[in-house]
């Protein structure tokens, strides 16, 4: 795993209603702080990547179909440095996934239906002072192909 990257694993309470499922509290490990919560509706396909914060910590959780999460650290000073990782957040993988600062990050809608994801990130957007970095979704800086792949 990339240094710093950590899960939650969701769970679920269902019963005759539907189900309730907490996301995220103050008092867990993942938890740093608060900066805003926004939520992003994706359609499927899209690729939205890349980018990076030298400030803030990002932590998705996908609450409607699926969405794959692709990291990859470029940090010198990391012993995960150059690794690449994917990530299977929604509704069949209900997990928070809280992805470090400088960690290189960008995500895809799987399957046939529109995603919907949440992100807390732990600083509220600065318009004046944006902390997003962007690279092509495509770089050749990044060692990944997002196309489907049938394993």
């Amino acid at each position: 795993m990339i240094q710093g990257v950590q899960i939650k694993h969701l769970t679920r309470h269902a019963d005759e209603r539907g189900y309730l499922m907490e996301l995220v509290r103050r008092d867990d490990a993942i938890f740093e702080t608060f900066g805003q919560c926004y939520i992003a509706m994706n359609y499927p396909g899209v690729v939205r990547a890349w980018h990076y914060h030298k400030l803030q910590d990002d932590i998705f959780a996908a609450v409607k179909g699926m969405v794959k999460v692709v990291l990859y650290d470029p940090r010198e000073d990391s012993p995960t440095r150059g690794q690449v990782e994917e990530y299977f957040l929604g509704e069949n993988n209900p997990i928070l996934l809280k992805i470090p600062v400088l960690v290189i990050h960008g995500y895809k809608t799987i399957g046939l239906e529109p995603s919907l994801l949440l992100n807390f990130p732990t600083r509220p957007y600065n318009p004046a002072q944006p902390d997003e970095y962007r690279l092509p979704w495509d770089s050749p800086d990044i060692p990944y192909d997002w196309a489907l792949k049938n394993r």
